[in-house]
């Protein structure tokens, strides 16, 4: 497996260039060129991505040897799949309120809130103490939520409210910004892995690493971002928003009340809409699995010895080759719609399930069929992920869209607490997830959710086949589903 790793990191960054280069070929730039050549414009955006980039950075530090710590400190597997259920179950319960927390607080207080959070959570790891790390987690929930959702509101506010920019800018930052993801999560765990196998530091050493980052991150945001905001408008009262009533006059609406109203519209555009509830139902099926499957994939492989921030790093760099690939399908030489590629995509994680159902079979593993299944995974993710975005910013309205993705994310979040639940049932009967069954029972269930998502899938594209708002404009491919 330590040869398998390092090959496959080659091979798949040399593909990654590769793709990257034709892909810029047949697709041209996308960003306005007033938006290019505007240096109030550029300078904004970068202050932005400067504070941005460094959370993520600090984020996926601490993907590759989270489990591995755990394990480090004679963790049980039932005890560390209780303590990533703690984790989902902070997300359950601060989702609904990471979207009224910037409005409450102030989005840029929300940033530094989330620094601080995600600091505490990273020290956490320091400690043996099981309650202390149940805490972590617990941190780390809500670190994650306002991750998703604090910066993402400062920018959107600043450059429509503050600085005027016209709204078809805010993608070419977006898009920037995802670009360099995939680029920082590859590097994370080639540092990760360099701290904590090469140097000898143990797995508790990307979590240190990600305090100091996340200090950056913070200090950006204090100074840079209120250089920013000094300079600009001051942002809207924090918490209270004025709104038009019938008779032509107006009524204060509270954040308390905001959020309430938000997530009343998000149910109802939910329930309202058809499309809208079967790419929900793709969503919840999709990505809860991907939880399961980021718990499993370390102690599915640490058995056989392979440099897990090497591996973590082949993960991250196949799913920037299905974003690559996802590229090059819609462009106008291929002519794809994203609607095909979400199929693809969800055909190809139900396919990866199905062999990991057989290679990690008790008695009779096989790690690298199973490392195969795990790349092909994360290369569905890659693709999946543009393509379902394109598709909730087809048929959810921008306004409800805070709302609805609320709403998706609550069963995304339980199916994969109770996924995490009942592998933690079969290690307890069992004891043990491998030895058992237990783990091969899960990716058993995990296929039969792609299924399900699978014909969710046919059923939202055969519903809308003539529908113009789910494909690309100017794609003239036929939708034969």
């Amino acid at each position: 497996m330590l040869v398998t790793a390092y090959l496959a990191i080659v091979f798949l960054l040399a593909l990654c260039v590769g793709l990257e280069l034709t892909a810029r070929r047949l697709t041209p730039p996308q960003s306005t060129p007033t938006a290019v050549a505007n240096p109030a414009f550029r300078g904004f955006q970068t202050i932005f991505l400067r504070a941005y980039l460094l959370a993520l950075w600090a984020d996926w530090l601490q993907g590759p040897y989270l489990y591995k710590l755990y394990l480090h400190y004679s963790f049980l597997e039932s005890q560390i799949a209780i303590l990533y259920v703690c984790g989902l179950a902070s997300c359950v319960l601060f989702a609904p309120f990471a979207g009224w927390v910037p409005q409450a607080l102030g989005r840029r207080q929300t940033c530094l809130l989330f620094c601080l959070s995600y600091s505490a959570c990273c020290l956490t790891k320091l400690s043996r103490d099981y309650f202390v790390l149940i805490v972590g987690r617990i941190l780390g929930g809500l670190s994650t939520s306002l991750l998703s959702t604090a910066f993402e509101a400062w920018y959107v506010h600043r450059h429509v409210d503050v600085h005027d920019f016209p709204k078809e800018w805010i993608p070419s930052t977006f898009t920037k910004a995802a670009t360099w993801n995939h680029g920082l999560a590859v590097g994370a765990g080639l540092v990760a892995n360099l701290l904590a196998e090469w140097l000898h530091l143990g797995p508790v050493a990307p979590f240190l690493l990600a305090v100091p980052c996340l200090a950056c991150c913070g200090w950006v945001v204090l100074t840079d971002w209120g250089k920013e905001e000094a300079q600009g408008v001051p942002e809207v009262d924090k918490q209270t928003l004025l709104i038009g009533t019938p008779n032509g006059g107006v009524t204060h609406l509270s954040a308390k009340a905001r959020f309430s109203r938000s997530c009343h519209e998000g149910l109802r555009c939910l329930l309202s809409d058809r499309r809208v509830m079967l790419l929900g139902g793709v969503q919840a099926l999709f990505e809860s699995v991907l939880y399961i499957f980021v718990f499993l994939w370390t102690p599915v492989l640490d058995p056989h010895g392979p440099p897990l921030g090497i591996v973590f790093s082949c993960l991250m760099a196949a799913s920037m080759v299905g974003s690559l690939l996802y590229r090059l399908a819609t462009s106008t030489q291929y002519r794809l719609q994203p609607g095909h590629v979400l199929c693809l995509a969800v055909l190809m994680a139900f396919f990866s399930f199905f062999m990991l159902t057989f290679s990690t079979a008790p008695g009779q593993p096989r790690p690298h069929e199973s490392f195969l299944a795990f790349l092909l995974l994360e290369l569905a993710c890659g693709l999946y992920f543009p393509a379902v975005s394109f598709l909730q910013g087809r048929v959810i309205p921008e306004e409800k869209r805070a709302g609805v993705l609320a709403w998706f994310r609550f069963p995304l979040h339980l199916l994969a607490c109770l996924g995490l639940l009942a592998l933690h049932g079969e290690v307890l009967g069992t004891g043990g997830g491998e030895g058992g069954g237990g783990t091969r029972h899960m990716f058993g269930g995990c296929a039969v959710m792609m299924l399900a998502a699978l014909m969710a899938v046919v059923s939202l594209f055969t519903l809308g086949r003539n529908d113009t708002d789910l494909r690309l404009e100017g794609n003239r491919a036929e939708w034969e589903m």
